[in-house]
């Protein structure tokens, strides 16, 4: 089975080469590139075609957000993004712009290691330390109507699978059977969905999803 390919994107040398050195040590995945800022990581991606891009929000000449953005937009490599744990105003942003998720910079490296295997598997990842506060946002804050098909086309593939079945009614434990996953994957993976779509829970996202032009597969 060959590497899952990482390009890692932040405007600090040492987090990027601690980031580096924990995906490095992992056999099944290998770091292409290491770049400073979002026009960088484009240049790179389009250079390299990773299979993944790991990318801070917040970065100069052009940030996660943006990049995220034109990366998705050009059906580029999923993005698991990077933050602190304090910087909640950019969770959402970037989720919208299209990232499979997000991480926080001081996760054990366990759970970045975890995080980057999820995103370039087809999932998503939302460490769960910030997770209740993001909702909380997305809720008081909805997609407004015309923004509903973008936030559609945001899901990953792989929430799409889950999408469909949520709309089909399946629980968390019929849709981990159904795509042969773990419950707590599908977890994450709903969670997900119901912050790109706005919603409070899996009623809205049916809602929501259909609203927008959801079609069952």
């Amino acid at each position: 089975m060959s590497a899952l390919r990482v390009v890692l994107a932040d405007d600090q040398a040492m987090i990027r080469s601690g980031l580096a050195l924990v995906l490095s040590a992992e056999p099944d995945l290998q770091v292409l590139d290491e770049v400073a800022d979002g026009r960088a990581l484009l240049r790179s991606v389009e250079r390299l075609r990773p299979d993944l891009v790991l990318t801070d929000v917040r970065m100069p000449v052009m940030d996660g957000v943006e990049a995220t953005r034109m990366l998705r937009a050009a059906d580029g490599p999923p993005v698991l993004a990077l933050t602190t744990f304090d910087d909640d105003e950019v969770l959402w942003p970037v989720l919208a712009a299209g990232a499979a998720g997000f991480v926080l910079k001081d996760s054990p490296a366990e759970s970045l290691v975890e995080a980057v295997r999820a995103v370039a598997g087809g999932g998503s990842w939302l460490d769960p330390r910030v997770l209740p506060r993001v909702i909380a946002r997305a809720a008081a804050q909805p997609i407004a109507p015309p923004d509903a098909a973008r936030a559609l086309a945001s899901l990953t593939p792989r929430e799409r699978q889950v999408l469909d079945l949520v709309c089909a009614g399946a629980s968390n434990v019929e849709i981990a059977a159904a795509l042969r996953t773990a419950e707590r994957t599908v977890k994450t993976q709903v969670s997900a969905i119901l912050l790109k779509l706005g919603a409070r829970d899996r009623a809205g996202a049916i809602v929501a999803a259909h609203e927008a032009g959801w079609r069952r597969g």
